[in-house]
């Protein structure tokens, strides 16, 4: 009986200070644990450097480059052929050598949509008012194990972020992405692991990421390496027969 009382305590406190977390106190927690603004916002850009493995087997080099002024670009290397997907904070562009094609082309309206969410260099939790993003606790959940915070994310053009949040260190483990394409709704699930520091930021290493209820088509990047503050010229990012966006 003192057994039963006991567990029953437990469940209860835990359920009441589960609906004591608000939104922002889950958000304040998790810039705590990644290291802070003052680090986060001292990090200017970021080198990522590792590999691809796609669900097949196959794996390929990748390197993507962050700046805070939301450039970005990101390198695919394989059989001696490098692929670029960037965006310049205006225009989205790629250069598809597989396919034949060595000239740069716009992005198609999922790939933009893809690369706007690579582009925000500290994700949809840092800063979100300021963003427009519309932030909701809708309670826990365990995943593979491990109990979670769940935070809903809005963004103003409609795309939906589920974070899963560890509730004893705060990290996210997983997301979960719904956004419409052409008028039809797609679904992504991501893992992230593999914390480590970086300039005083803990930044993911492991991203596996799948079609919602489809792990066995997973594909992921591992990073070797993560710089930060490293210097980046505007060409990296302006699509090739155009101007840079700064003088």
């Amino acid at each position: 009986m003192h057994r039963i009382l006991f567990l029953t305590a437990v469940l209860v406190v835990t359920a009441v200070t589960a609906a004591a977390q608000t939104a922002d106190d889950i958000v304040a927690h998790y810039l705590n644990a990644v290291g802070g603004m003052e680090k986060i916002q001292a990090v200017k850009s970021l080198r990522r450097t590792g590999k691809f493995i796609g669900s097949g087997g196959f794996e390929a080099a990748i390197i993507q480059e962050n700046r805070r002024d939301v450039s970005v670009r990101e390198e695919f290397l394989l059989q001696g052929m490098t692929g670029v997907n960037a965006y310049d904070g205006k225009t989205g562009w790629k250069i598809e050598p597989w396919n034949g094609k060595k000239d740069a082309e716009a992005l198609g309206e999922e790939e933009l949509k893809e690369i706007l969410e690579d582009a925000d260099f500290d994700g949809p939790l840092v800063n979100y008012q300021r963003k427009g993003n519309k932030i909701e606790f809708v309670g826990m959940e365990k995943f593979e194990g491990t109990d979670t915070y769940k935070l809903k994310v809005t963004k103003p053009n409609g795309d939906l972020y589920t974070y899963y949040l560890d509730t004893d260190f705060y990290i996210p483990i997983k997301v979960d992405v719904k956004r419409i394409v052409r008028g039809e709704e797609r679904e992504y699930e991501a893992v992230l692991g593999n914390y480590k520091l970086v300039n005083g930021w803990y930044l993911p290493f492991s991203t596996e990421s799948y079609p919602k209820g489809h792990p066995q088509d997973k594909s992921k990047y591992v990073y070797d390496k993560i710089e930060a503050n490293v210097a980046m010229d505007d060409s990296r990012f302006t699509m090739p027969g155009t101007k840079p966006l700064r003088p």
